[in-house]
């Protein structure tokens, strides 16, 4: 099982980090022992220091797939629920600096929360209907819709296949909205989706 995480997927988000808007999905990885299971606690490394929230839509795969046409790709997706993308924000921007790969600031233990519910894919599902929220105790941090994307859940699967194998369980995180912060020991962070909280993680 892999992670895959899409970055500057909403235009708002690239704008607010001074990024420009990607002609094409920008994708990089996070090992599995990134992933944060509901009822685990983040917490904090002090090496890494700011650490920013950026709430996603995240699928899941079901079949094994390689170069999948963007009509058939949404035919992959297993399930749906919401993540936190976690960025070690200092570190990345000295990454970037140097030109250097993001893995430090992105793919460090715990870097990838998992929501507490996971929704089935049906044939009425509309992954680019999803209204999505994340509060920073009981405060709306950040809120999006997923019609925003610059490319759409089936665009990016087509995309990523091109250049890897999709497997069974692979999760997807599609890009963040705006409103990134810092998170600090003792936040409550909740995600919601079309209103319903489908994420719960505590900061240690």
């Amino acid at each position: 099982m892999k992670v895959i995480c899409i970055g500057r997927n909403y235009r708002a988000h690239a704008e607010e980090l001074g990024n420009a808007a990607p002609k094409e999905p920008v994708f990089f990885l996070k090992p599995n022992t990134a992933c944060l299971y509901p009822g685990q606690l983040i917490r904090l490394n002090p090496l890494l220091g700011t650490i920013h929230h950026e709430v996603e839509l995240v699928v899941m795969m079901d079949s094994y797939a390689k170069n999948v046409p963007v009509n058939m790709a949404l035919g992959l997706v297993a399930s749906f629920t919401l993540g936190l993308d976690l960025t070690a924000r200092d570190v990345q921007e000295e990454l970037k600096a140097k030109s250097l790969p993001w893995e430090k600031a992105k793919a460090f233990d715990g870097s990838a929360v998992l929501g507490e519910v996971e929704l089935p894919m049906t044939a009425g599902t509309d992954l680019q209907n999803m209204d999505i929220q994340l509060k920073r105790n009981g405060q709306l941090v950040q809120k999006g819709h997923t019609r925003d994307m610059l490319f759409t859940v089936a665009e990016l699967i087509a995309h990523v296949s091109r250049y890897m194998t999709l497997e069974p369980g692979d999760l997807l995180f599609t890009g963040t909205p705006a409103g990134v912060r810092p998170i600090t020991h003792g936040d409550l962070l909740e995600g919601y989706l079309n209103g319903n909280r489908v994420l719960r993680a505590v900061v240690e």
